[in-house]
């Protein structure tokens, strides 16, 4: 009876420590699905000093304070940065942000042979050779479903300078590697191994010294089979350290497509999965990164031809009248020509409008950044129908496509392919003259064109040298049957590459309207007032003048004003040049104040919405009237003033004439002989203010 007793009460205590391991178990495996729940993400803080190399993560958002457009803060490379650059700095550069700083996205590429230094926005980058790692900027943006970006981001040593901005951050250290040298088994691990439902069970890695007959591999790149697929299977995952819940099943991929992936082995438990760091994955099992670490994606992706930098826009037939297979063969050309091209970052950019009755964006600059992925796109690009509305599309692409936040590039030139099957249903001219002076470079590829009992129902005859950039034949091609098509490919490609030849690419010297206001008052004089018309004429002659470049209006005035010549008068250089030279000596009093009201209402006033408006006054004296209100009203309605003030000038006033800051437009000259040293400084701020403003 006693061992009756004594069995059942040893029963009874067994079972009592089930229930007790299971209800801890359960409530252990509350307390790791509370764990698991994802943090809120905050968004890190970083100073402009931090440089891009110090940081580990391979895609992070971070917010960038006030002034990092200070100097001090070098920046290295245009568009595509190297890793040494300041973060905040090169954001400030490629326009994504201003001085009053906010949030940015950075995402790592890999590194370039050589950085090319431009200014923009203010910042002067530097060039460089070589550097082993680089990234770009973006403005931050809704992260795709899947993706999560970390609240603290890895630094490459422990004592980084985010620190001291408050920032939380994580020095990296090498993954830990449990140890495999078996240990006593007490009575409680063997009563856990009948509950192991009640509690994850977590397997060791084996040491890399640990004898063993299977032996575990380094994680290899992405595409890399591995000859043990019984051990590891391939997970995908996304960029963010602070998320332990994280489905093993989402992808995210970086715009040129290739994925962050890392190899798992079936049995590794979530803990230990979260010890590897994008970062690490490069490395050596255990080796500490050094500064500056690279940090490239796991599968090699071209960053783009740097010879053949261009932001291009494909506009292709999908008219009823073309066909399906028609369809086909032109689809084969984009796919061709994206594959010629070396899509990337730091290289030509490609999106796709159709046109038909309406023209519609399959993809924008940005949306594909390498070859292969737009080569898919552009094969499941379905065929829409309806009228071949060429012109309707032009004027579509020059207002919307275009844009900073369709990916245009301030630094490259804009272009435009037109593929036509026949001829357009609608006109070209107009809406191909404002994508011109808009700085568009359009090419025209016109097949199977008008048979002679054909062209009466052209609705405009001629429209493809109405349409292109230039009618010299570089912009155009001819082709007599669409099986010939292919034989465009090369030539086409050269010639959107040969930027030099770009004509229709806005630059400083090709895209203002420029007002000169010219003092002719008695204190000038008759010699002296032909020294100030030859000064005229030499900045004259560093622009490209036409009806679609810049064009030239000028005004004299005394106590009265006189237009010379407007905008629209003159559409060539020697004519422009020759209208100069025969502005006559008027003579007179000195209202200053009066001229500038004068030009803005005679000149300015018919200046083109897509010109940029220079107004460059000279002046002997101090003006008899206000100059203070015209002054304003010039700066309100966008006209940048240059006040060159001679001999007499006051330089208060000149200050008070030209834009902010003065320094950079207000000059004084002691003599009128002197004036023509001041034109290259005067051609290079006007340059560099223009570099430093967006193109669109």
């Amino acid at each position: 009876k006693k061992k009756v007793i004594i069995t059942f009460n040893q029963n009874i205590l067994k079972i009592f420590l089930y229930v007790v391991l299971l209800v801890t178990g359960v409530h252990s495996n509350k307390e790791t699905s509370k764990k698991i729940k994802r943090p809120k993400f905050t968004v890190p803080q970083i100073n402009c000093d931090v440089k891009a190399g110090k940081i580990i993560n391979p895609e992070f958002i971070v917010k960038c304070p006030a002034g990092c457009q200070d100097p001090k803060f070098h920046v290295y490379g245009t568009d595509v940065y190297a890793s040494y650059s300041s973060v905040c700095g090169a954001a400030v550069h490629s326009g994504v942000l201003d001085n009053s700083g906010g949030k940015i996205l950075v995402r790592k590429v890999a590194g370039l042979s050589g950085y090319k230094g431009s200014y923009s926005n203010g910042v002067q980058s530097l060039s460089l050779p070589r550097w082993r790692e680089s990234f770009i900027v973006l403005a931050e943006s809704k992260p795709k479903k899947g993706v999560t970006y970390p609240s603290a981001l890895t630094y490459s040593s422990s004592k980084s300078p985010a620190a001291q901005a408050g920032e939380t951050t994580k020095a990296y250290q090498r993954p830990p590697i449990p140890a495999t040298t078996a240990q006593p088994v007490t009575l409680m691990q063997l009563l856990a191994v009948t509950v192991a439902v009640a509690t994850p069970t977590i397997l060791p890695r084996p040491s890399p010294s640990a004898a063993s007959t299977t032996s575990i591999r380094r994680p290899e790149p992405v595409g890399h089979r591995s000859q043990e697929t019984d051990l590891w299977s391939t997970t995908t995952y996304t960029s963010s350290q602070n998320r332990p819940g994280a489905d093993p099943g989402i992808q995210r991929q970086d715009p040129s497509g290739a994925a962050f992936e890392k190899p798992v082995r079936a049995d590794v438990s979530l803990g230990e999965m979260d010890s590897w760091k994008p970062g690490s994955v490069l490395l050596d099992e255990g080796r500490v990164p050094k500064e500056e670490l690279s940090t490239q994606s796991l599968e090699p992706v071209s960053l783009g031809d740097p010879n053949c930098k261009i932001d291009l826009s494909f506009l292709i037939d999908g008219s009823t009248s073309i066909g399906k297979r028609r369809f086909r063969i032109q689809k084969q050309l984009l796919a061709g020509v994206a594959q010629a091209l070396d899509i990337g970052p730091a290289g030509p950019l490609m999106g796709v409008v159709q046109y038909g009755d309406n023209p519609a964006t399959h993809f924008n600059l940005k949306t594909h950044m390498n070859s292969r992925d737009l080569k898919t796109a552009i094969e499941k690009i379905t065929q829409r129908g309806g009228l071949s509305n060429v012109g309707r599309a032009i004027s579509f692409v020059t207002k919307n496509f275009f844009s900073k936040a369709n990916g245009n590039r301030s630094s490259a030139p804009n272009v435009v392919v037109v593929m036509v099957d026949g001829w357009p249903t609608d006109k070209v001219e107009e809406a191909s003259r404002l994508a011109r002076e808009s700085g568009i470079n359009i090419f025209f590829i016109t097949i199977e064109g008008a048979a002679e009992n054909e062209k009466q129902y052209v609705v405009e005859p001629n429209f493809a040298n109405k349409a292109v950039c230039r009618t010299n034949g570089f912009y155009s091609f001819h082709v007599q049957s669409w099986f010939g098509l292919h034989k465009t490919l090369q030539p086409l490609v050269k010639r959107v590459c040969d930027t030099d030849r770009l004509a229709c690419s806005k630059t400083c010297l090709n895209s203002a309207d420029i007002g000169f206001v010219i003092d002719g008052s008695s204190s000038v004089g008759t010699g002296n007032f032909r020294t100030v018309l030859q000064f005229v004429t030499n900045l004259t002659k560093e622009f490209e003048i036409s009806d679609t470049d810049t064009r030239v209006g000028a005004v004299q005035y005394t106590y009265e004003q006189r237009l010379e010549f407007g905008f629209d008068q003159y559409s060539s250089k020697p004519d422009i040049l020759n209208a100069i030279k025969r502005v006559g000596y008027w003579s007179g009093g000195t209202s200053t104040g009066a001229a500038i009201n004068f030009a803005l209402e005679q000149l300015f006033k018919k200046s083109k919405p897509n010109k940029r408006k220079l107004m460059i006054l000279i002046t002997d004296g101090r003006s008899y009237d206000d100059v203070r209100i015209p002054a304003m009203a010039a700066h309100l309605k966008g006209v940048i003033t240059y006040a060159i003030g001679v001999a007499w000038a006051a330089q208060e006033e000149l200050e008070v004439i030209a834009t902010h800051p003065a320094r950079d437009h207000s000059f004084f000259v002691d003599e009128f002989d002197n004036l023509y040293q001041y034109v290259p400084r005067i051609i290079q701020n006007i340059c560099t203010e223009f570099n430093s403003q967006p193109r669109n």
